[in-house]
């Protein structure tokens, strides 16, 4: 039986489509890349945002219209965050959440036996133990996600996430080790440790992040260990620096800011202010060499009035991030800003938002023209049609080379010269090639 998956969201999903991939497959299934034939589609949903809801609910429609005969499954995020909705989805004959995805294959199961549709959606509670889970390579990439935690208690005004994700709960260290020497053997030599609030890693038993990070890094088959968004409230000035001394943590961090005014970050129910997020930029550049600061912006939260917007782009401007995630508030049901007043109007949103994406490319710009001129050691890991070969350096700019000889998986210092769309352009420096097959760096 045929089968694919959509997934969509965030590295945490990705993580866990490849670990049901792996499970159907073991179960005889054959999974395939997206596209038409298949007897079943997953479609592994996102509801960070009412746009990712949107997106669910477009994407099942289209599969059902172009695949009248196939079985089509939802199941993620969007289904535990809104157990009716997602009930109601007609085209779904199979539905679940993401408190019970290893019972997923079995509800497939049982509508293959009994043809009837299947609704199981299992609530969070609070002691609630991490999902045993691991994959052994990711899609045949150089870089493979890690997720290390699950579930967040935040419970940030504008968030639905603590609902569809339930308590933070986190990876044993052992199963860690584990998984970490098993996708160095496949070949990977990047590891991205992912959780949905990754700054909690160990929270149950008084284990912090950097243990993880230390563990990983530890693996001589892994060259590089990245790390997925962070809350800057957590990590210590101590964190970073037993992480900078691993000498394999990329500097790249992903700091959820949200918005750059104290004030609004109040309202939003965030545990830390502008200040408090400017030491820990400084503890960063201080520890790691040329690091690249990138995060999340929201514009349009309840109330906010044109000058804290124009405090979030000064703040943004201040810190001077490599790249801004930028998106408008929507409002989620059941969350504490979906019923405060002074709900901002979708036109100034949208006004905002792009006088923010505008700051933001500017600052992006700024970045990369200062990685030229600079020697940076290049994990390679596509090879384009157009010439050139494109990886990615620690601090995660891409970067391109004009190359005939297949660098995919190998690391090469490359002196930048240049700029090239999102990214740089240079040349590789003679005889500093590494291939990482064979675990050499």
């Amino acid at each position: 039986m045929r089968m694919a998956f959509y997934t969509l969201g965030c590295k945490v999903n990705q993580y866990e489509t490849q670990v049901l991939t792996r499970l159907f497959a073991a179960q005889g299934y054959d999974v395939e890349p997206p596209g038409p034939g298949c007897d079943v589609y997953v479609v592994n949903s996102c509801t960070v945002t009412a746009e990712g809801d949107r997106k669910t609910c477009q994407l099942l429609r289209r599969l059902r219209r172009e695949n009248p005969g196939s079985i089509l499954v939802l199941t993620g995020c969007f289904p535990q965050a809104f157990p009716q909705r997602a009930s109601a989805l007609e085209e779904a004959d199979v539905v679940t959440g993401s408190a019970n995805r290893g019972s997923l294959p079995q509800a497939l199961a049982r509508r293959l036996s009994t043809g009837e549709r299947v609704v199981e959606i299992t609530p969070h509670v609070r002691d609630e133990k991490f999902e045993s889970m691991e994959v052994e390579a990711f899609g045949g990439r150089t870089r493979a996600f890690l997720k290390i935690e699950d579930g967040c208690e935040n419970y940030c005004a504008y968030c639905i996430i603590p609902t569809a994700r339930g308590p933070v709960r986190s990876k044993p260290m052992e199963e860690i080790r584990e998984e970490v020497a098993a996708l160095a053997a496949a070949g990977h030599r990047e590891v991205v440790l992912a959780g949905i609030n990754l700054s909690a890693y160990g929270r149950e038993w008084g284990g912090r992040l950097v243990d993880a990070v230390e563990l990983a890094a530890a693996h001589p088959g892994i060259h590089r260990v990245r790390l997925g968004s962070l809350e800057p409230d957590i990590i210590t000035p101590e964190d970073f620096s037993r992480m900078a001394a691993t000498g394999k943590v990329c500097p790249q961090f992903h700091l959820s800011l949200q918005n750059g005014s104290d004030a609004v970050l109040e309202r939003m129910g965030r545990k830390y202010r502008t200040a408090d997020y400017l030491r820990v930029v400084e503890t960063i550049r201080e520890r790691f060499s040329r690091p690249a600061l990138t995060t999340d912006l929201m514009v349009g939260f309840p109330g906010e009035t044109e000058e804290e917007f124009r405090q979030s782009v000064e703040f943004a401007q201040k810190v001077g991030f490599a790249r801004i995630h930028v998106f408008s508030y929507s409002p989620r049901a059941g969350t504490r800003a979906a019923v405060m007043p002074d709900q901002v109007p979708q036109q100034v949103k949208h006004q905002r938002s792009a006088a923010l994406i505008a700051a933001a490319g500017e600052l992006r710009k700024s970045f990369l023209e200062a990685m030229v001129g600079s020697v940076e050691p290049v994990l390679f890991e596509e090879r384009g049609k157009d010439g050139f070969q494109t990886g990615y350096t620690p601090n995660y700019t891409p970067v391109s080379v004009p190359e005939t000889e297949d660098l995919r998986g190998r690391i090469c210092n490359v002196r930048i010269t240049g700029l090239r769309g999102d990214g740089c352009v240079g040349v590789p420096e003679p005889d500093t090639s590494r291939d990482l097959k064979g675990g050499i760096l």
